[in-house]
């Protein structure tokens, strides 16, 4: 596909752009209640469970709340601290449980760090095979959650000195 043909199918196609500073007005963007809804906040703490640096326990209400503000157009650059809104965590706490009944994750008691089961991770390459929207905001999760570790590492190399 060349380059006219590409802006001929996006013109046919696309309602509207996808950007990550997308005004609040627009239908698309994720508000409030919904960056509440337990799925959302149950598929989150998966994929953060099935990365390589696995989140502790006592943080993910706090890793939860940051990544949605980094990654989720509605809030980015919003003066809410999103991972102190006590919201988000009573309902993190309860998609945490539901998914710790369901045998979505388990937690290393030596460690308290949370690991995806398999069938959690089966969950998570499913819907990041699809290019739907949820798919897109996941992926945007996990570039925000791999930034979050990376950040924390470089502070960690910075206090050795």
């Amino acid at each position: 596909m060349n380059f006219r043909e590409a802006v001929s199918t996006a013109k046919t196609e696309s309602m509207a752009l996808l950007t990550e500073s997308s005004p609040r007005g627009r239908h698309d963007v994720l508000g409030n209640e919904s960056l509440f809804h337990t799925p959302l906040i149950a598929l989150t703490i998966i994929l953060l469970a099935r990365s390589r640096a696995k989140p502790k326990q006592d943080e993910i209400g706090m890793l939860v709340g940051v990544c949605f503000e980094k990654s989720l157009a509605g809030f980015k650059g919003s003066s809410q601290e999103l991972g102190w809104s006590a919201n988000l965590r009573i309902r993190t706490v309860k998609a945490f449980t539901f998914l710790e009944n369901t045998g979505f994750i388990i937690i290393d008691k030596s460690t308290s760090r949370i690991e995806a089961t398999e069938s959690g991770k089966k969950l998570i390459d499913n819907i990041l095979k699809d290019e739907s929207r949820l798919c897109i905001a996941l992926l945007m999760i996990k570039r925000a959650y791999r930034n979050i570790c990376k950040e924390r590492a470089v502070e960690v190399k910075l206090n050795e000195i």
